[in-house]
């Protein structure tokens, strides 16, 4: 069996921290924050102890926003907000998430909702041989929803960890994850972790 990669969406300042800026994927105050970073953090260290290939995606874009496309509410909303502006903490990763030096970490950065759009990351996944594919980040309704809707239909087969994932609303979260378990499958890191040693 192929390794897999990992897919680790907007784990980035803005969305991560209790300063950021957007709040799709966690409140202010959110009780979650903790377990998603640890999980994430989880993820990430299990797959560089296995020689797995990250892709740290994030979202940012030029501080005038002119190539923000405002056509849907949360991208007004990221307008609005001032949220990840390119060179900005809010679209820096987050310390505990920020990608390592090394073969097997790529950072691919985009301007829609969907990962793939717009982004090489297709071309990189063929380059790396990737078919199996553990995608995570926030929020789980989402970058993570339509990233994996995407990558099922390019052919790659995905699972969805759902511990490292969120929503602002756990409701959201949930109806998400449910909706997802049709095109993939959906666990959590420990389970992915030890079931693809």
């Amino acid at each position: 069996m192929r390794r897999p990669t990992v897919l680790a969406l907007h784990y980035q300042n803005d969305v991560l921290h209790p300063d950021g800026r957007i709040r799709v994927g966690l409140a202010a105050d959110d009780p979650a924050r903790d377990a998603v970073l640890d999980a994430a953090i989880r993820l990430q260290q299990g797959a560089r102890a296995r020689g797995w290939p990250i892709i740290h995606v994030r979202v940012a874009y030029r501080p005038d926003y002119a190539d923000l496309v405002q056509n849907a509410p949360i991208l007004r909303a990221v307008a609005a907000s001032g949220a990840v502006q390119e060179g900005s903490w809010g679209a820096q990763f987050h310390d505990a998430l920020k990608p390592l030096e090394g073969p097997d970490e790529f950072v691919v950065t985009h301007t829609r909702i969907n990962a793939f759009y717009g982004t090489p990351l297709d071309t990189l996944l063929r380059q790396l041989d990737a078919r199996q594919l553990l995608i995570a980040g926030v929020a789980t309704h989402s970058v993570v929803e339509s990233t994996v809707r995407h990558a099922v239909d390019c052919g790659f087969e995905v699972t969805v960890l759902a511990d490292a994932c969120a929503a602002a609303r756990p409701a959201t979260h949930l109806a998400a994850l449910e909706s997802m378990r049709l095109i993939a499958t959906v666990t959590d890191v420990a389970n992915a972790l030890e079931s693809m040693p």
